[in-house]
């Protein structure tokens, strides 16, 4: 396990881990106003759905902490712009808007001066970052129960450590496992076009001495044909009521592949990450993305013809019935998942 945190509140200041340095560079940021949340998680300098969740939460009571107003109505509204404004940095992960929203409706039926209320919500972004990190560790444990001893592993962008408070989702089974002797050896998707797989997958894994072996998501389908993989883990940023699920592009391919050689495919959600006002995976919004990530954010020369038209979602929707499992910090839910994930999320 690395001792690395992407979200860190400090010394009253919210600072992040840089992740669009990763890996040459670990440089740290402090968010001091709204405009430097908002464009932290804009621009993927904190990423990761329970990350992105811890941020906001942090970065709403940043942003308004200095407020001058004197009676709580205003301060209310105050703080409710600011919640606006942070929601509209990223549409997908459900847990910036869930955040927000816990830290707003307490606001609105708490009872007490100003004063108060700004250590009170500072109490409540502490509180859900707690709670993230004890539900990656249980998610670890559940995780771990589906898998074995020397299993090759396949996984996908990054829901390791850095995309969380600790242990990551569908990582915390391999840090677990590492602990225990399971000697997994993983094989991590590059995940283009922003490539979390290689700069922050391979990044934190081969840092905590896990065997992890990076490959191209075009090379995945060979891997596993090759009879290298036994089981796929994924995470997720916002899962709909019936259990489709939305992750990083290229997830669903994944799925797709793995059920064609009869490969279980485990996507883990915290129970944060669960929209049930979201009928089906048809439903989430996906977010678009500047095409340049294509060709030319990673590179010394553009890669294409500039003026090249791009098409860039950052997401795709796995249907439920590709899923094997999912994972939770409540437990293991399978299949009707309509009915088992509502009876989950109100444990």
């Amino acid at each position: 396990m690395i001792d690395i945190a992407s979200v860190e509140f400090k010394n009253n200041e919210l600072v992040i881990l840089d992740q669009t340095r990763l890996p040459g560079e670990e440089k740290y940021l402090t968010l001091e106003t709204k405009e430097d949340v908002y464009f932290a998680i804009k621009k993927l300098r904190v990423r990761g759905a329970p990350a992105i969740g811890i941020a906001a939460a942090f970065g709403l009571y940043v942003a308004t902490r200095d407020s001058e107003a004197e009676k709580m109505g205003e301060f209310i509204e105050e703080v409710e712009s600011t919640a606006e404004y942070l929601r509209k940095a990223r549409p997908t992960a459900v847990n910036l808007g869930w955040a927000l929203d816990r830290l707003v409706e307490k606001l609105r039926s708490f009872d007490g001066s100003v004063s108060a209320a700004k250590k009170m919500l500072l109490q409540e972004a502490r509180d859900i970052r707690q709670e993230d990190e004890d539900a990656c560790r249980s998610m670890g444990e559940y995780g771990l129960s589906l898998l074995s001893k020397g299993m090759g592993i396949l996984t996908h962008c990054n829901a390791g450590t850095l995309a969380t408070a600790k242990y990551g989702t569908s990582l915390a089974p391999l840090y677990l496992g590492q602990d225990k002797g399971y000697n997994f050896k993983v094989f991590a998707d590059e995940t283009r076009p922003v490539l979390q797989g290689s700069r922050l997958t391979a990044f934190e894994l081969s840092k905590a001495g896990i065997d992890v072996t990076l490959i191209c998501d075009s090379m995945a389908n060979q891997v596993m044909k090759n009879g290298w993989v036994d089981a796929v883990v994924v995470g997720c940023d916002r899962m709909a009521a019936n259990g489709d699920g939305a992750n990083k592009i290229g997830t669903n391919a994944l799925a797709i592949v793995a059920k064609e050689y009869n490969i279980p495919f485990y996507m883990f959600v915290p129970t944060s990450s669960l929209d049930l006002d979201t009928p089906t995976g048809d439903d989430i919004e996906i977010e678009l993305r500047d095409g340049d990530e294509i060709y030319k954010m990673w590179y010394e020369k553009p890669m294409a013809p500039e003026g090249i038209k791009t098409y860039n979602p950052s997401f795709d929707v796995t249907p439920a019935e590709l899923i094997t499992a999912i994972v939770t910090e409540k437990g293991i839910v399978r299949p009707p998942y309509a009915e088992n994930l509502k009876a989950i999320k109100e444990l």
